[in-house]
């Protein structure tokens, strides 16, 4: 009977090697609640992958942590729709002090000034040297969603459907700190339904462009960067894209090495 432990410890470490990683979470105890974002490596001979979350409104410390972090990279692959020229458009503003007035940028804008938040397209350097965009142009986009009969809100209310009960947001409670103008109550409210964001996108099941179909775009430039010499490259990501990029690096040979948190929200329970 000496062989059971060891076939229980052999399903235990197999079990351990198929469970797929959390790419956000929320850690919390009675002082504080932090909605952490990882920072998940991946090896393949001499090759190195690291998936690095985004949240595009966090705490200024966030974003430097992570700009020290996409230094040590050969390339830093990184999402935006439309963000081919995100580099010329920060220069234009450093020169001409040019602000971007688009509906989107006004709505980070004031969610960030209300909750004490920065912003990233403020914070991350996208004139950095290594920086290279991954994602679709903004016709691409909007040309694929109008083929596969997409738009950004049935992809969003297929990802509510989808929610766990404990990550459904109240809308009395979000009401009654909304009012009261508490940044941390608000906070404390919506980290938890931010936290189970990779979890919600990940259960979705089949293609969609705002997940799938750029994540295939990410590869094709990843792939690219990989055909001229890179070794260490970083993939700059929400982390609802993770589990199904973690799903194709792991079939193309990768192996995880190492899994890190970077805290993107401190909020303090006073």
């Amino acid at each position: 009977m000496k062989w059971i432990p060891a076939i229980l410890c052999a399903l235990t470490l197999n079990t351990q090697a198929e469970k797929a990683t959390d790419f956000i979470r929320v850690d919390e105890d009675e002082k504080a609640a932090r909605l952490q974002t990882g920072i998940t490596t991946y090896q393949k001979e001499d090759l190195s992958v690291s998936l690095i979350g985004a949240v595009h409104i966090a705490d200024k410390a966030y974003f430097e942590k992570l700009t020290a972090r996409f230094k040590k990279q050969d390339k830093l692959l990184f999402e935006m729709i439309g963000g081919e020229n995100m580099a010329k458009i920060q220069n234009n503003a450093a020169k001409d002090g040019v602000v971007d007035i688009s509906a989107m940028a006004k709505t980070y804008a004031m969610v960030a000034r209300f909750l004490n938040l920065s912003e990233q397209k403020k914070e991350i350097d996208y004139t950095a040297k290594n920086f290279v965009h991954a994602d679709f142009t903004l016709k691409e986009f909007e040309k694929l969603q109008e083929e596969r009969g997409e738009t950004i809100l049935s992809f969003a209310m297929k990802a509510a459907e989808g929610a766990e009960e404990q990550a459904q947001l109240s809308p009395e409670k979000l009401l009654q700190t909304l009012i009261s103008g508490n940044s941390n109550a608000v906070k404390l409210e919506v980290v938890h339904s931010l936290g189970k964001g990779d979890e919600q996108m990940g259960g979705l099941g089949g293609q969609s462009v705002i997940i799938t179909d750029r994540n295939k775009k990410c590869f094709a430039v990843l792939d690219q960067e990989i055909e001229k010499g890179s070794k260490q490259i970083g993939i700059f990501y929400g982390a609802a894209h993770f589990p199904d990029i973690e799903k194709t690096l792991l079939s193309r040979g990768f192996k995880k090495k190492s899994h890190q948190w970077l805290t993107a929200w401190d909020i303090p329970k006073n």
